[in-house]
Parts: C-alpha cells; sequence; structure tokens
C-alpha cells in the first residue's frame, strides 16, 4: 500500500523582551549564573502574582499579522497542568481555547513550487525551568535545575497538518524563521533554544482524508535534526505499518548520535492538561486600534522585498531569495545601491554587481571568518569604490578579489589599498611592449603554433605576459598586442 505523509510543526520562539512574562526579572538569562535570574512569581510561590508583559503580547500580535491571522478581540490565559521537575509550580501560564491570534497561513517552497501551510494559532505562554542531565565517572547519574529560564515569555506557533515531506517541513521552519527576524520579535537561534520545534507525522492510505495516529518528536536542535527526524521516523512508520502493525500516539525523541526516534511517554490530549482559565489573570482585551498601530509599524516581510528586488533591480529570483533570507544582508546591499554616487551606470547592472560581490565574495570571506554582516570592519561605500575601479580599468578582477580581502581585514577604502600596494593595473600600450616583445622572444613554440593555424596558443603567450607584469596588465589589451605582433609576422 502506498502512503501518504501527514506533517504539522508546532514552534516555541523565546521573545525579545526585557523582562519575563509575568514578572519584572531580566529576560537575559543565558549567561547569568545558575538559579540567580529569579523571584517569587518565576519560581511559583505560594501567593505570587502574574502581571502580564505588555510588550510580550505586542510581538505576538506582530507576528499573528505577518502570518495573515485573524486577532482575537479578547483572549485569555490558562493553567495547563502537568507534573515535571522543571515546573515547579505543577502548572505552566499558557493559552487554550482563545490564543491571541489563528487561522493564519505562511507560503513555503513545495518542490519548486509555491505552497500555502496554515497556521492554526500563535499563542504566548511562559518558559519552563531548564533540567541539566549529569553522568559521573562511576556512572551515577543525577540532574540540576536551573530555574533562570523559567517565566521567560515564549511564543508557540502551531501549524496546520499542511505538509506532506521532510523537505515541506524544513522550508516551512526557514520560511518562519526568517519572519521572526524581520519582525525582531525573536533571535530564533535553534543551537541556543530560542527556536524550538516539536514535529507531528503521521501516515494515511495514499487517497484517504482521514488522518492517522499522530507520533510527535521533541529533541531536535537544527533544521538538519528535524529533517533527519522526520525521514527516520516515515521509514519506522511505514515498515510497522507494512509488517501489519499499529501505529501508538505517543511522544517520541530524537537521539541525535544515533539517529534514531525513541518512545519517551504516550502522547497527552488536552483533557489530560485539565486546562482552566487562570484565575490570577483577567482576560485581556485587545484593542483594535492598538492592532493597527502595530501593522503600521510592520516591516517589509521578505517575501515582499524580494518580489521589489527583482521588479525594482531586475535580479534573479535565486539571487533575490538569497539577499533577502537575511535581512541584515539585504539591509546592506540596499545601503551599498543606495550610497552609489551617480555614474551614469545603469541602476540595474550595479544592483547585479553588488549582488555577485555580496553572495560571492563577501559571503566566502564571512563563512571563513565566522562572522555576520553587521560584524564588518567593510563598509557598503566600498564595494561601490572597488566596483569604480573596476569599471575604469585600474584593477582587473583578479586584482579586486585581493583588494577585497584587504578591505574585508582592515577597513581600509580599496583606492588607498590599491595606491599603496601597487596594483594599478597597465592599461598603457606602450609600458606593456616590453613585456609583450619578451614573451613572444622567448617561447618560440607557442609562436610557432599561432603562425600554422593554433590559435589557442595566444592565450600561453598572454599567461607570460600576466607573469612578467606581476599580474597587473590588462588582460584584453595584452591579448590585443600579442595577436597583433603575431600576426605581422605572418
Amino acid at each position: 500500500m502506498n502512503y501518504e505523509t501527514v506533517i504539522g510543526l508546532e514552534v516555541h520562539a523565546q521573545l525579545l523582551t526585557n523582562s519575563k512574562m509575568f514578572c519584572s526579572c531580566n529576560a537575559v538569562y543565558q549567561d547569568a549564573p545558575p538559579n540567580t535570574v529569579v523571584c517569587e512569581v518565576c519560581m511559583g510561590m505560594p501567593g505570587a502574582l502574574p502581571v502580564i508583559n505588555r510588550r510580550a503580547v505586542e510581538l505576538v500580535i506582530k507576528t499573528g499579522l505577518a502570518l495573515d491571522c485573524t486577532i482575537s478581540e479578547l483572549t485569555k490565559f490558562d493553567r495547563k497542568n502537568y507534573p515535571y521537575p522543571d515546573l515547579m509550580k505543577g502548572y505552566q501560564i499558557s493559552q487554550y481555547d482563545r490564543p491571541i491570534a489563528l487561522d493564519g497561513e505562511l507560503a513555503i517552497d513545495s518542490g519548486g513550487d509555491k505552497k500555502l501551510a496554515g497556521i492554526t494559532r500563535v499563542h504566548l505562554e511562559e518558559d519552563t525551568a531548564r533540567l541539566l542531565h549529569r553522568i559521573e565517572l562511576d556512572g551515577t547519574g543525577y540532574s540540576l535545575l536551573d530555574i533562570n529560564r523559567a517565566g521567560v515569555p515564549l511564543m508557540e506557533i502551531v501549524s496546520e497538518p499542511d505538509m506532506r515531506a521532510p523537505e515541506e517541513a524544513r522550508s516551512y521552519l526557514i520560511k518562519l524563521r526568517t519572519i521572526l527576524r524581520y519582525l525582531g520579535v525573536s533571535t530564533a537561534n535553534m543551537e541556543e533554544g530560542s527556536f524550538r520545534c516539536d514535529a507531528n507525522v503521521s501516515l494515511r492510505p495514499a487517497g484517504s482524508s482521514e488522518l492517522g495516529a499522530k507520533v510527535e518528536v521533541k529533541n531536535m536542535n537544527s533544521f538538519r535534526s528535524v529533517y533527519n527526524a522526520l525521514e527516520y521516523e516515515i521509514a519506522r512508520q511505514t515498515q510497522l505499518l507494512e509488517q501489519g502493525g499499529r501505529i501508538e500516539q505517543e511522544t517520541r525523541g530524537w537521539v541525535e548520535d544515533r539517529d534514531v526516534t525513541v518512545s519517551q511517554r504516550t502522547k497527552e490530549y488536552a483533557s489530560d492538561y485539565r486546562y482552566f482559565p487562570e484565575p490570577d489573570l483577567p482576560p485581556l482585551v485587545i484593542d483594535a486600534v492598538w492592532v493597527d498601530e502595530i501593522r503600521e509599524s510592520m516591516p517589509e516581510l521578505p517575501d515582499a522585498r524580494e518580489a521589489r528586488f527583482v521588479e525594482e533591480f531586475g535580479l534573479p529570483v535565486y539571487d533575490t531569495g538569497l539577499l533577502t533570507s537575511s535581512k541584515s544582508t539585504a539591509d546592506f546591499f540596499e545601503a551599498v545601491l543606495s550610497a552609489r554616487a551617480p555614474n551614469g551606470k545603469d541602476s540595474r547592472q550595479t544592483a547585479k554587481a553588488v549582488s555577485n560581490w555580496i553572495l560571492g565574495e563577501l559571503t566566502r570571506l564571512m563563512n571563513a571568518e565566522g562572522v555576520g554582516i553587521t560584524q564588518l570592519k567593510l563598509q557598503p561605500v566600498h564595494i561601490l569604490e572597488l566596483l569604480d575601479l573596476i569599471d575604469d580599468g585600474t584593477l582587473s578582477s583578479s586584482m579586486a578579489k585581493t583588494v577585497f580581502e584587504t578591505v574585508f581585514e582592515t577597513g581600509r577604502s580599496p583606492r588607498q589599498i590599491a595606491e599603496a600596494d601597487g596594483m594599478a593595473q597597465i592599461v598603457d600600450a606602450q609600458s606593456l611592449r616590453p613585456a609583450v616583445d619578451q614573451a613572444i622572444s622567448s617561447n618560440p613554440k607557442p609562436v610557432a603554433d599561432y603562425l600554422s593555424g593554433k590559435e589557442t596558443a595566444v592565450r600561453f603567450l598572454v599567461g607570460q605576459v600576466m607573469k612578467l607584469t606581476r599580474g597587473k596588465a590588462n588582460p584584453n589589451l595584452v591579448s590585443e598586442m600579442v595577436k597583433e605582433s603575431l600576426d605581422a609576422r605572418r
């Protein structure tokens, strides 16, 4: 039997707020000593009362608008009850039946085509404490509890089960992370735990509309982990069904070093959490005027920016996809173009050249050095200056790459570097004549080959002139001069 894969994703993103969700403790806890960024509220002490973080609500509204969601006029918080060591008070303040945003969609890539994945809800809750598991040399195991993370604002984005392959799930996550970063609502770093994903995956007979028993997969800390975990789970479920087995609704964990999922517990239903309205927090009315103000403050989102780059600059779709995948990269690209001095050049030609340098040499150097585009010594105006030096013949393309590396390392201007290092390209025929004559007189065989009809022999001679001039000669001019000298010998 052929099976169809059904995938839904639950993403938790820590929000960029100054304080925690229901108290005034600092929300930046990562570098603090364990159990020092805490208070009575986030420790769950009896009698402590929570207060809603307005900024966190605003960031969830902003995310909901970016995902084409409906923003609720009335929302409320609920107690989600479950016993676990990282939840000191025995319940988590979350949202159940009245989330802040619901019924949205996200355009993702599906085999080269665009596909809409539904967004069920976007709601707000508090993060839990963090368990650190330790094993001593003698095999003794124990766990430590760090409460610093408890109470950090956490946004949960739940998709519809609209994805049919691990590739679509990866596309969804990459696109969602990009949007969150454009909005500035979260750092969305999976490696740091500020962007966490649980995947629900099930199989059903091809053509069926009924959903099969779903398995939730946890403990995935990278896009690669999500992809591999889904691939494994699909294969596991397929094999089990083909052998006449039955899929149990359960939660499984991804074990990275073994590339397998393992059973953790039976999957809970909403009734297992015994949700009820949080008695210490009143329902929250979201004013339409406030929503409009947030909508007005929204930045240009990736899809709109990509379409504009294609329309305004005539860039290929592939290039614009790479440029707009990072807001800081797209900002840098536009900063270069906005700094361009009028020089009569076609703006689209300039945009393509700038794009090539950013996506090529600049990306290569940033990857090699492990730095981001906001950390560069190189400034937008430096790229324009480099392009001008290429256009006026001062630098060859190979010289330009050498100069670019020095600009990247030092932040000095390309013109200063070219002049200080004597890297100006030789474009004067009279100055090149001695090198051309020497290359021809010293290499009789390539000369004879050319005169006998082997046109490609001229490349070797051009290369010899470039060596003699230490790469400073203009290669087009050299080629013309070599051919002219050889043709005169016929």
